[in-house]
């Protein structure tokens, strides 16, 4: 399996790391895991093109996860695309309905699939997957991959999401913003560390990166060492990990 992170920004973007989104590739299927602003670029850069991207799972509906999903929509139309499959949680119709009625000229140009989904166990793109809830703003599913991958989405850190992962040969975690910052719907360096203390997991890499994380990089790593002695990365844009 390929992971190829295209965003690992927020919404709040530094122009080095532009909004989420994660392709997954396995055995010639692809499946792209959010869509926020920039992914459409990134998709070209990655050499993949939004051409061979034909589904979309959403973690959740805010709009640094969603934002490129109907660019990505006309791209692939006006590239000759006739279809595109979206899947994610409760609302995703309604999401879709609601971009398309902004743009009522895109209504029929592709074949637009939504299908929601709830925890539990599903296939999409050829991928079974397990979806658990997370601790956000909004209803909001963390994503597994068999023992290859699994991805927090937007989360607080807590003991569910991480049983969920472990096992994971790699886990994509948020970890917005350093210790300093107040925040909740999402987590500190601190309290991720605490909950991944004694997990078995083989690579962590830190994602949806705000722009308070710049120049903290060093830090945060060691607030998470001081709980959790596994292998811990930050993400990069663009940046690939292959596991088997």
């Amino acid at each position: 399996m390929r992971i190829t992170f295209l965003g690992t920004g927020s919404a709040m973007p530094t122009g080095e790391r532009f909004q989420t989104g994660i392709l997954v590739q396995e055995d010639g299927r692809t499946l792209l895991i959010d869509c926020g602003a920039g992914v459409l670029q990134r998709l070209q850069q990655s050499g993949i093109g939004y051409e061979n991207v034909s589904t979309v799972l959403l973690t959740h509906h805010h709009l640094d996860h969603v934002a490129d999903l109907l660019p990505l929509m006309k791209a692939r139309w006006l590239a000759g695309e006739d279809h595109l499959e979206i899947v994610g949680p409760q609302g995703t119709k309604a999401l879709v309905d609601d971009l398309l009625s902004v743009y009522e000229y895109m209504q029929d140009k592709l074949e637009v699939q939504v299908r929601e989904v709830v925890p539990g166990e599903f296939t999409v793109a050829g991928f079974d997957v397990s979806a658990y809830e997370t601790r956000h703003s909004v209803p909001c599913l963390a994503y597994r991959f068999g023992d290859l991958f699994t991805f927090s989405a937007d989360s607080e850190a807590f003991a569910g999401l991480a049983n969920f992962a472990e096992g994971s040969a790699i886990f994509a975690h948020d970890c917005s913003f350093p210790d300093d910052v107040d925040v909740s719907n999402h987590p500190t360096p601190d309290a991720l560390g605490r909950e991944l203390a004694g997990r078995e997991l083989g690579r962590v890499y830190l994602t949806h990166l705000y722009p308070h994380t710049d120049g903290h990089h060093d830090e945060m790593l060691e607030s998470i060492a001081a709980h959790y002695d596994g292998d811990v990365r930050f993400a990069e844009d663009l940046q690939t990990v292959s596991v088997e």
